[in-house]
């Protein structure tokens, strides 16, 4: 749990105003943004529900950066930064221009739908997903980041704190890899951190304090465990 001193700091707002100032500028929709699956992609994942949005981006596919703030940041509650490598088959050669989609729960446990507002909101996943979610594409070294709030388990159940990704690797369909969790929730089940075969490699996050807020590292690997992946590609 991060220390009211150290989120009172003045440098810790002058870090958050940094991140909202240098993150949040890409959920600023332009006029006309048009992703679209390419006809051609490779289908992967098997039935994969929700994964279309991944492409309400409100920044078009290649202007996307490798950092996002999701919109609880600023909001109280547990801040966190989440970074990772994503890899290709065999986790050595790094991914660039993999899109990565997450959204999750507000600190009551639901996917709120506080200022969604627009038409294209109302139409799209926004009304299961909720508000908080965010979008980054790797770089070429296969980086990306984004800042939250550690999110709240649904309301009167088991059911672990997590987060949803979904992978959108150029020329394949969107899918699904495991959820990020976290390896201090009392909820965790054993069997999850002991996973055989996790798809994408472990979701199970191991977080630290420091700077004021909570950070941890998930790496991705391409491909892993995914169904109906092609071998080396």
């Amino acid at each position: 749990m991060v220390k009211d001193s150290a989120m009172k700091s003045p440098y810790f707002f002058s870090i958050a105003l940094l991140i909202s100032f240098c993150s949040c500028s890409q959920n600023n929709s332009p006029s006309q943004v048009n992703n679209k699956p390419s006809a051609n992609e490779i289908k992967v994942g098997g039935r994969c529900e929700g994964c279309e949005a991944v492409y309400e981006s409100p920044v078009s596919f290649d202007l996307l950066n490798e950092v996002d703030t999701l919109p609880d940041f600023n909001e109280p509650g547990p801040k966190i930064e989440i970074s990772g490598t994503i890899y290709h088959q065999g986790g050595k050669t790094a991914a660039k221009d993999v899109v990565l989609y997450i959204y999750h729960t507000d600190q009551k446990g639901l996917y709120s739908k506080k200022g969604i507002d627009s038409d294209s909101y109302r139409e799209g996943w926004a009304k299961q997903h909720g508000y908080i979610r965010g979008w980054v594409k790797t770089d070429i070294n296969g980086f990306y980041k984004f800042y939250t709030l550690v999110p709240a388990s649904y309301p009167n159940s088991n059911n672990t704190k997590h987060i949803h990704p979904t992978i959108k690797e150029p020329g394949k369909s969107a899918y699904w890899i495991d959820e990020f969790v976290f390896d201090d929730d009392p909820l965790l089940p054993e069997e999850e951190r002991t996973r055989t075969k996790p798809v994408g490699g472990s979701g199970v996050l191991k977080t630290v304090s420091k700077d004021g807020m909570l950070k941890t590292n998930r790496d991705i690997i391409l491909g892993l465990n995914v169904a109906d992946y092609p071998a080396g590609k």
